[in-house]
């Protein structure tokens, strides 16, 4: 006869055991911590003090539009009637100033500083020592100073700024400033471009193809994947040459160095290898990154190889002793794409911790950094010919000048995750996203002339529609994508195209300028 279980409570269940269950239970874990007064007034000062240093000295407009104890709550307008007697009054701004704080390296003048008035019996004495012809040109040199500031602050974004007119308005003593924006430039007319369209589809991989290069002398072109291997296609027939192996994870980078017969690869395995592709070996392993590698450039110059990484770095190598120049500390999250180039600045970093740095090479530091976009930035690409470079993130894909990274113009439109940016001589810009898209874009305008998304390939689901890499060949007449449908695909320009059969479907629209 089985005997009848005792049920027992929790309670006395747990306090049999011999655990401290119940005493985690019981405590109050999640209760916070009682607030120190002291402490949080000295954070936030600090914090006032670091975040809003530069507006600090701002006055604060205090204009109530509403009486709280007005019988007509809906009259925006309504006066505020203040006793003689209250002490409180009114704040006004100098007519003519503009509330911004003062540009890099540029300290605000005694004109553009934003002064407070004490009083409003100040204000009306200013008014009427003033005769109105000197008030408005004192207004009109005012406004001068901030443009002044605008053209001088650095910051490109703003390089532009409307014609700002200052329109005086007086009534019952108070002045106020009413800035007039007059209309802004529109876009010059784009220039033309040939459409492009897919004219080969290579297989082979048994992978997503994560990575492209053209070796310098426009044969052939290898790609990495992620079924672990990295294939040297013939340029001109699309056949297979050659297939390397060694990797153990996904190829996530290869380039062709132009100086020596050497390729490079780097992969989610944390290994850089160098493979001699005169006996179609690896020769050299670059040991050092602690993660997943991302990327990697060989400097045009001089034998140097920069790689980044998903350990937030990126190394600068050299590649004949495979000794580690330096490490490159700063970004906060993975490193996604590293730039090399013969001028300063001679390495451009991307990052997902959504900043791109500017790096000193010889220090190994970060010149300067860039944190206008608002999410990760995955793909840079260096123009051939000017001194200006592009950042793609799902915001936005962002051009800058060099040497000190000045904000150009945002090319919006694109709105998808971009993985690879790749541009020509021409001036044709293309971006590739994960969902399968690639925009082409007029470099010096930002018109965007094209949008292709090709079908993915026989026996593909239309999920395995992505872009993560593009690159033109050294002739620049052919552009080659690696796609996640396991395929290469590649594109040529239209010869049948002109502009009349293709005209620019162009408006002269006002030009649209997000801040940053």
């Amino acid at each position: 006869m089985v005997e009848e279980v005792q049920k027992h409570s929790v309670h006395t269940l747990v306090f049999r055991s011999l655990k401290r269950t119940h005493d985690m239970f019981v405590a109050d874990n999640a209760k916070p911590i009682p607030l120190d007064d002291v402490s949080h007034k000295l954070k936030m000062s600090i914090k006032l003090r670091t975040d809003y240093g530069s507006v600090l000295h701002m006055p604060i407009l205090k204009e109530n539009f509403r009486e709280k104890d007005s019988p007509n709550t809906g009259d925006l307008y309504a006066h505020k009637q203040y006793p003689a007697n209250q002490g409180q009054e009114l704040e006004y701004l100098i007519t003519g100033t503009h509330p911004y704080p003062p540009g890099p390296g540029v300290a605000l003048t005694a004109d553009t500083k934003i002064q407070r008035m004490p009083s409003e019996s100040a204000a009306q004495s200013l008014a009427v020592a003033l005769p109105p012809s000197q008030s408005r040109l004192e207004a009109n040199r005012t406004a001068a100073g901030v443009g002044d500031i605008y053209r001088h602050a650095g910051i490109p974004e703003r390089a532009q700024p409307p014609v700002l007119s200052m329109a005086l308005m007086e009534a019952g003593g108070n002045k106020n400033s009413a800035l007039i924006a007059k209309k802004a430039p529109t876009m010059p007319k784009p220039q033309w471009h040939p459409p492009w369209k897919l004219y080969r589809v290579i297989s082979g991989h048994l992978g997503w193809v994560r990575c492209i290069a053209v070796e310098p002398g426009n044969q052939w072109f290898v790609t990495g994947s992620a079924d672990r291997t990295i294939k040297i296609w013939d340029l001109a027939s699309g056949k297979l040459k050659l297939s390397l192996t060694g990797h153990i994870s996904t190829v996530r980078g290869v380039i062709v160095s132009g100086r020596s017969p050497y390729l490079f690869s780097c992969g989610e395995d944390k290994q850089v290898k160098c493979w001699d592709l005169e006996y179609n070996k690896v020769i050299r392993h670059y040991h050092g990154h602690l993660s997943a590698v991302y990327g990697l450039d060989l400097h045009p110059t001089i034998d140097v190889l920069v790689t980044c990484s998903r350990d937030s770095t990126a190394r600068i190598w050299d590649v004949r002793t495979k000794a580690s120049v330096h490490t490159l500390a700063g970004h906060t999250n993975a490193v996604a794409t590293v730039k090399c180039q013969a001028a300063e600045p001679q390495i451009i970093t991307g990052s997902h911790d959504t900043t791109i740095r500017l790096w000193d090479l010889v220090a190994g530091k970060t010149r300067v950094t860039l944190t206008n976009h608002k999410k990760s930035v995955r793909a840079v690409v260096l123009h051939p010919r000017h001194y200006t470079f592009a950042s793609g993130s799902p915001d936005n894909i962002k051009q800058w000048k060099f040497p000190d990274g000045n904000f150009i113009q945002n090319l919006s439109g694109h709105n998808a995750i971009i993985n690879t940016l790749a541009v020509n001589s021409d001036g044709v810009l293309v971006s590739g996203a994960d969902n399968g898209t690639m925009h082409l874009w007029d470099w010096r305008t930002g018109y965007n002339f094209q949008r292709v998304h090709a079908a993915v390939q026989p026996g593909s689901l239309d999920s395995e529609s992505g872009i993560f890499a593009c690159a033109f060949d050294q002739s620049e007449s052919r552009l080659l994508t690696a796609e996640a449908d396991k395929t290469i695909k590649v594109y040529r320009e239209d010869d049948t195209a002109t502009e009349e059969t293709h005209p620019v479907s162009w408006k002269p629209e006002i030009i649209k300028r997000k801040r940053f």
